[in-house]
């Protein structure tokens, strides 16, 4: 038996969508909802955590089908709310755990990545394992707009005009260089990282859970 807390990013900046098929918010429902299903089938508790920049929703892991059904209501009837705080709200998990488990977080991680990095490293403080599951927009890493374009801020609703190729070498660049920073965080860290772009089909992305596991078993 397993204990699996999940954790679902549904602030605003999760409510895009450009290139790929449904939005970043979507794309991490139906990754909770197929990863606690295939972890009440093997009869591991799973429970899911909702945050913004506060925690939205909290339900600590159980293993019954009848809670996976609340689990599931839950992740339906989502709507993206507010700012991100991501940290904040890892750390006020952290702290609710009381087993030792396997850890998921499914986020874009648009934050200070210097406070993600102390969340993350509280969860491997209490023993846990962790994967993070990364979700972007192709778009958010190619910035291959074609035309001038306004951009507006999801969470402060801030804009900004201008013309993307005067811009997208160097977006291209920061974009790599924080990519590269979260991916040698996790590494230092023992932690699973995993980068979904949202036209990436759930196998694959699913399978990083299965290979997790199966090294736990």
């Amino acid at each position: 038996l397993s204990y699996n807390p999940l954790m679902l990013d549904i602030s605003a900046s999760m409510d895009y969508k450009k290139v790929g098929a449904i939005t970043k918010l979507e794309y991490g429902k139906i990754l909770a909802a197929s990863l606690s299903y295939l972890m009440v089938s093997q009869q591991d508790s799973v429970g899911i955590s909702l945050y913004s920049d506060k925690i939205e929703q909290y339900y600590p892991p159980r293993s019954t089908k009848i809670y996976l059904q609340t689990l599931l209501k839950s992740l339906e009837n989502i709507t993206p709310t507010n700012k991100t705080e991501t940290a904040i709200c890892l750390n006020s998990i952290a702290e609710r755990i009381n087993k030792r488990g396997l850890v998921i977080i499914i986020s874009d991680f648009f934050d200070n990545l210097d406070s993600i990095t102390t969340a993350l490293k509280h969860f491997k403080y209490k023993k846990n394992e962790v994967i993070v599951f990364q979700i972007l927009d192709p778009i958010e890493k190619s910035f291959a707009f074609e035309k001038d374009a306004i951009f507006v801020d999801k969470e402060t609703n801030d804009e900004i005009t201008t013309q993307p190729h005067q811009i997208k070498k160097a977006y291209q660049t920061a974009m790599k260089e924080y990519l590269n920073n979260i991916k040698s965080i996790c590494l230092n860290n023992k932690i699973e990282y995993n980068l979904i772009e949202t036209n990436i089909p759930f196998d694959k992305s699913l399978f990083a859970y299965f290979k997790k596991r199966s090294r736990l078993n």
